[in-house]
């Protein structure tokens, strides 16, 4: 089996060297600048090379499937506090929050699970094939430029298998440097603090190393006791508590390298590490506070993108990438031999991935992208197999745009093959997954455009749900979704009273069968395909930019989910036809953005109705819905060499007591202040 494992590795090894030859085979063709008409919106886009900034980043109407996005001015003016708090923003997403800094927060799109759902750094993706779920806490958002949420998969047809063969992509850009005053440096200074012992610094450094070529260093630590109270109740009795093994201790640094051979060719180069020591905080259990479960992360990883238009109808992409991560958890207790129980995880990923987008005449485009990943795990528990898994993804995609109509068809082939060093090994793993969507602009005139999506996806089961100890089942089948969109987008065009004005309105029907949960057997609880849920959903988002005179302006935005998820597993079963577990049938989001000469001030809420946290919904398993308000105050001052920004956050400013996650408590009032500095 190591030979095997050997092979896997070097087999990926040689992917990665072909793609860079592939890479550099560019570098030196002489080809003719060419831009194509969008036949649908009429304008010329150059595809490579764009950049999103400033606050009023508004979801792009024109868009064939649902999309979504904030930028990095509207994130700070409404104080958004981490990578979770801006997600929960989105319509139709679902954000797992286990409370406090520390922890875990994970996000699914549309209820289909969080394993369905990419993570795109960069436009590289995001893995973790032990859980299957990206932590999107860790992630900061001191350098982050936009984020998007896109169901189906990205619109953009240079892209990886990987993120074409995902149910949704959450794609996170970060910034690159901005130079003032014509210098050719950047320095940027940031502290935040507040409530429960906050501090987090940021610093970043830019640098133009020649006209095509630039340099900058992020860092970030953050700290934080998460000590915070709230209320326990016990029958009619209230009493305040405080929440404790809550604490994190974490810093990250991020390099960056971008250097633009001629203007469609283009290189990034990204080295990332990332630290954390936490509690987890556990379930909070009347008359036993304690909770001693800790965690320990490490991940680091480098990655390379690398675009290229070789020719005048032809465009090259090629990414690679390596990626460790380690963590260890603990727990301590009387139960464990020693009182002490440790567990060691290290994975490692070799991945690379290479596109080429042809378009042989106007308003047609075909895409070929061809992935391939090979990934281990290694462990101190009993019985660990040591598995190797190599995937194959391919992806076919071709586009026709004929006047106000854009159609779009993908089929994404998938093969998975896995070694272990012990016992039987999975089956391997073959399947096609198609997509297909419409988008039509029925009046020349109006920005107003009809949408239809299907697309087929599927999860390949995690390496904790074939081979965790006494849990995992290697018999495990794929796990598959099917998802139906129809949707309506509409952008008013500019007139005395708004700058702008956009609304989208999407319903959908998703399918979900295998599903994997954890099963009981005769004597232990074990992985099985067992479920079957159908999720009804509609999701509204709506905004408004109004100029209030020459010196006011003010921004509001919103978005509504109704979503009905229901689980049709069995027949005879109390919960049959019942929704979900934490899947609220209402929930929104709203915010108001006011730009005075003196000062910002941004006022947002979110609303989540109630849930339900076992299977029945009964009244003894609800849980209570709640509404989370902020107000943000920011000023901006601008000097000869530098710009000073102050800002200020009351967080869920009401109190509101509420939990995400049942016996989780969420922090309730607390406050923010913020110091920039830019050089």
């Amino acid at each position: 089996m190591k030979r095997l494992k050997k092979l896997a590795i070097t087999v990926g090894c040689r992917f990665f060297i072909a793609m860079c030859l592939c890479m550099f085979a560019g570098v030196d063709i002489i080809y003719a600048q060419h831009a194509e008409s969008d036949s649908i919106t009429g304008k010329v886009h150059q595809i490579p090379d764009v950049t999103v900034s400033g606050k009023k980043t508004m979801n792009k109407i024109s868009s064939v499937v649902p999309v979504q996005r904030l930028g990095k001015d509207m994130m700070e003016d409404l104080g958004i506090q981490n990578m979770a708090d801006a997600v929960r923003r989105f319509a139709g997403t679902d954000v797992r929050d286990y409370g406090g800094t520390g922890g875990l927060k994970t996000v699914s799109v549309r209820n289909m699970g969080a394993a369905h759902t990419a993570i795109s750094y960069d436009g590289v993706a995001v893995s973790n094939c032990q859980a299957g779920q990206i932590d999107i806490g860790r992630f900061s958002l001191d350098n982050v430029e936009s984020l998007s949420l896109s169901v189906g998969q990205n619109e953009d047809m240079l892209q990886s298998a990987r993120l074409y063969a995902s149910a949704g992509v959450l794609n996170i850009e970060t910034s690159r440097p901005e130079f003032l005053e014509d210098r050719k440096w950047q320095l940027l200074f940031q502290v935040k603090g507040g409530s429960f012992g906050l501090v987090n610094p940021y610093f970043r450094y830019g640098q133009q190393l020649g006209e095509k070529t630039v340099l900058s260093v992020d860092g970030d630590y953050l700290r934080s006791d998460g000590q915070y109270p709230f209320l326990l109740k016990n029958g009619k009795y209230t009493q305040t508590e405080k929440r404790t093994n809550s604490e994190v201790d974490s810093w990250h640094t991020e390099w960056n390298l971008i250097h633009e051979f001629k203007e469609d060719k283009k290189l990034n180069v990204k080295a990332y590490y990332y630290q954390s020591e936490r509690g987890l905080p556990g379930a909070v259990i009347l008359y036993n506070p304690v909770s001693n479960e800790r965690l320990w992360d490490k991940n680091a990883f480098v990655q390379a993108k690398y675009q290229d238009k070789i020719f005048e109808k032809w465009s090259l992409q090629v990414l690679a990438k390596y990626n460790y991560a380690w963590n260890k958890y603990q727990d301590k207790g009387a139960q464990y031999e020693g009182g002490v129980s440790t567990d060691h995880y290290t994975q490692h990923e070799y991945y690379a991935s290479g596109a080429v987008l042809y378009r042989p005449f106007q308003g047609f485009s075909v895409s070929l992208a061809q992935d391939l990943a090979v990934n281990t795990l290694d462990s101190n528990l009993p019985d660990c197999p040591f598995p190797t898994r190599v995937t194959s993804l391919t992806a076919l995609h071709a586009r026709y745009q004929l006047g106000g109509v854009q159609m779009d068809a993908s089929l994404i082939n998938t093969y998975v093959k896995e070694h272990v060093e012990s016992g039987e090994k999975p089956d391997d793993l073959k399947k096609l997954s198609p997509s297909f969507s419409v988008n039509w602009k029925p009046f020349s005139e109006q920005d107003f455009f009809l949408r239809v999506m299907y697309k087929s996806t599927f999860r390949t089961p995690t390496f904790n749900d074939l081979y965790y100890y006494r849990l995992g089942n290697r018999s495990l089948r794929p796990e598959k979704a099917k998802e139906y969109n129809i949707g309506v987008t509409w952008g008013a065009k500019r007139n005395s009273v708004w700058d702008y004005l956009t609304f989208t309105g999407d319903v959908y029907f998703n399918q979900v069968t295998d599903k994997i949960v954890a099963f009981p057997s005769t004597y232990v609880w074990r992985m099985a395909n067992y479920g079957k849920t159908h999720i009804w959903g509609a999701d509204i988002t709506l905004s408004m930019g109004i100029p209030l005179g020459e010196l006011f302006k003010v921004y509001f935005s919103g978005s509504y989910t109704w979503q009905k998820a229901v689980d049709l597993t069995d027949p005879n079963a109390k919960n049959y036809k019942d929704q979900l577990p934490y899947t609220p049938e209402h929930n929104g989001n709203g915010s108001v953005i006011l730009e005075t000469p003196w000062v910002k001030l941004g006022y947002s809420l979110i609303g989540v109705g109630k849930r339900y946290y076992f299977s029945q919904n009964i009244p003894e398993n609800e849980i209570d819905g709640y509404v989370e308000q902020t107000l943000t105050l920011s000023r901006q001052f601008s000097f000869k060499a530098c710009r000073l920004r102050l800002q200020a956050d009351f967080i869920n400013f009401m109190n509101e007591q509420y939990e995400v996650i049942k016996y989780y408590p969420m922090p309730g009032r607390s406050w923010k202040i913020t110091a920039a500095i830019h050089f």
